[in-house]
């Protein structure tokens, strides 16, 4: 597949351009009801993977997330990484990982990989233990927000500290709900896979408390959509949060 048009536009505030990449079943699932199979897109949606990754200076994505075996982060092939250089970007991409108790295993194998930096996001619920711990292990940890990490103050920090402009989310569920209620998720990119794997306990692209009304549902815009394949590729422009 063609590498996507990176956009800035939306961020504001000193934050960075946010947006979600996400492979999902007809039925809505991002994974089985056990969580034993989360990756069920073709080559062609892995391929747009890395070259939505070959657009950002980040990576990020939940504690869960992170502890999955081979998970990495990173840019992938060659051909991804000169992508980024002629872009000019960094040739490996920062990497972002979410844990608001800090429960985040600092031996994941994620920690293994040190070709590019590692960020922490945590609260203050995090326990003095497990700060030290994940100070041993990741290259930076911030501390923002009393039992949820307050994603305003970590978007800020992290494009002034760090410098990212733009910064991709892989999910889980959790995270993503809890970047568009805090109202900073500027484009959702969404592959549609020929399944339906059911479970009413099976993750999908959005889980946590969710909105109660559809009032307070986040409000997107289909930009553009193709169909590759058996698949369905789609690219959604977020609204600002409602009042």
């Amino acid at each position: 597949m063609n590498s996507p048009a990176p956009s800035n536009q939306g961020a504001e505030g000193g934050r960075p351009f946010v947006f979600i990449n996400m492979a999902m079943t007809a039925d809505g699932k991002i994974a089985t009801a056990n969580r034993a199979v989360s990756a069920f897109g073709s080559q062609r949606d892995l391929a747009h993977l890395y070259a939505l990754r070959a657009t950002a200076d980040a990576v990020m994505c939940g504690a869960r997330t992170a502890e999955m075996a081979g998970l990495h982060l990173g840019p992938g092939p060659m051909r991804y990484r000169r992508q980024r250089l002629k872009r000019g970007l960094a040739e490996y991409n920062l990497r972002v990982l979410v844990s608001g108790s800090g429960s985040l295993n600092p031996c994941a194998p994620i920690f293994e990989k040190r070709f590019s930096p590692i960020i922490v996001l945590t609260t203050r619920r995090a326990s003095r233990r497990r700060l030290a711990a994940l100070r041993r292990v990741a290259d930076d940890v911030f501390v923002g927000g009393e039992t949820e990490v307050s994603f305003s103050a970590a978007l800020v920090y992290l494009r002034s500290r760090w410098g990212v402009k733009r910064l991709l989310c892989e999910g889980g569920g959790e995270l993503n709900a809890a970047l568009f209620a805090a109202g900073v998720v500027d484009e959702l990119h969404l592959t549609i896979c020929p399944l339906v794997v059911g479970g009413r306990t099976a993750p999908t692209i959005a889980d946590g408390v969710g909105a109660a009304r559809l009032t307070d549902a986040a409000q997107l815009e289909l930009v553009s959509w193709r169909r590759v394949g058996a698949e369905w590729f789609c690219v959604f422009s977020a609204g600002p949060p409602p009042p």
